[in-house]
């Protein structure tokens, strides 16, 4: 998600005047999509997503000579999958089901497992993109780096951890009653 025009940034604006260093992630950003688009055929919505978001973000960037709203990007990109995935929610759709459904994986995990996933998903994006803001607000470069790369997997890989534990607790809970 967004690694290459992260880590030039990143690696640009220690050496370089600030302009090259958005210049070079926006450019990046725009063969990173380009690169899905030739290897799978096609550009996931989330990638369209967050390509936007990096353009308008790096565009104010530009304008304001000054890479805060680059920063910003993860928080941007967590609070506004959150509040999609609670929508969904809210309509009593399920992002992810309908993903299972449309890759003919049916009856892999039930509607109401995918829908507490997506629950907890929407939390874990909320709580990301918001702890995003202050690391963006006052920390190094080299610290949003690494909470936009890998922290993020990290955290990502400790939550999916947590949910494999409660899906197994819940499918133990139901089938018990």
């Amino acid at each position: 998600m967004s690694f290459l025009p992260a880590i030039a940034y990143w690696w640009l604006e220690e050496n370089y005047p600030l302009r090259i260093a958005l210049g070079v992630g926006l450019g990046l950003a725009v063969i990173e999509i380009l690169i899905e688009r030739i290897w799978l055929g096609h550009v996931h919505t989330i990638s369209k997503f967050n390509f936007a978001i990096i353009m308008i973000l790096g565009g104010l960037s530009l304008l304001g000579d000054d890479g805060l709203w680059f920063k910003l990007q993860p928080c941007f990109t967590g609070v506004l999958v959150a509040a999609f995935l609670f929508w969904q929610r809210a309509r009593g759709k399920s992002t992810l089901f309908e993903m299972q459904e449309t890759l003919g994986q049916k009856g892999v995990m039930s509607l109401e497992i995918t829908m507490q996933l997506e629950k907890h998903m929407a939390f874990f994006m909320l709580g990301y993109g918001l702890m995003m803001v202050p690391i963006a607000l006052r920390a190094s470069t080299d610290t949003w780096l690494f909470f936009k790369t890998f922290g993020f997997y990290i955290s990502s890989g400790l939550f999916f951890i947590f949910e494999v534990f409660y899906v197994r607790r819940f499918i133990t809970a139901k089938n018990t009653k």
